[in-house]
């Protein structure tokens, strides 16, 4: 079983875009803590997404 980091990225384009989304919705409903949930998930996405591409690269 080769441990690429293909999962790593799929959670990471997943959480980037459930982010944006609540980010947006946030901005929009001028509601300051689903902003901050919307950047959270976007930061958890970029670290998934960094965790992918070191393991892409072992």
């Amino acid at each position: 079983m080769t441990n690429n980091g293909l999962g790593d990225k799929v959670k990471a384009g997943v959480n980037k875009a459930k982010g944006e989304i609540k980010d947006q919705i946030g901005n929009a409903k001028n509601d300051p803590g689903l902003q901050a949930e919307g950047k959270a998930d976007k930061a958890k996405g970029a670290v998934q997404d960094k965790i992918g591409d070191m393991k892409n690269k072992h």
